[in-house]
């Protein structure tokens, strides 16, 4: 009896534990705010970005087979934004294989810079090892810093992608 009771609990327990556990999550150094759907691992490296090695701090984690990550980079001046975006759209849409280069649309993100606009990135393409993915990404900028936020996933949900990235705030008048 103690052992159906024990294995009734664990299959309530785990009815219980969501895919995905939302939380608000902050950027060190950064004004914004979002909601990643599982604890982040944080991670700092040196990249190439605007032609020189750039400092880009990043916040992620896997939940629901999709993983999900933002990463920010200061720029030494706020007027190379727009190229260093543009790059690092190209930079990952090379690294995916993305088929036919993805699809950019405009996005509305309240206290990012009107210039460069923010946009949304779809795109579909390979993993490292071969396996399909999709891929949606959001390139913003404030003041000197430069942003992206992105899910990967075999199949990418559109209530999931909604919440992620409806969840991104920027402190209006805060650039770092």
């Amino acid at each position: 009896m103690n052992r159906v009771m024990a294995a009734g609990l664990l299959l309530l327990l785990a009815a219980c534990n969501p895919v995905f556990n939302w939380r608000e999550v902050r950027p060190d150094n950064t004004a914004l705010s979002l909601l990643l759907p599982c604890k982040p691992d944080k991670a700092q490296r040196s990249v190439p970005l605007g032609g020189r090695p750039t400092e880009l701090a990043m916040l992620g984690c896997d939940a629901g087979d999709a993983t999900f990550a933002v990463a920010v980079a200061t720029l030494d001046d706020a007027a190379q934004a727009a190229a260093v975006l543009a790059g690092w759209q190209t930079a990952t849409l090379a690294n995916l294989k993305a088929a036919g280069g993805g699809q950019t649309s405009p996005l509305k993100l309240a206290g990012a810079d009107a210039l460069p606009p923010a946009v949304l990135v779809r795109a579909s393409g390979q993993r490292a090892d071969g396996r399909a993915v999709q891929s949606q990404a959001v390139y913003f900028s404030q003041g000197r810093q430069v942003f992206q936020a992105v899910i990967y996933a075999s199949q990418i949900d559109p209530e999931v992608a909604e919440t992620f990235f409806a969840s991104l705030k920027l402190d209006a008048g805060s650039p770092r």
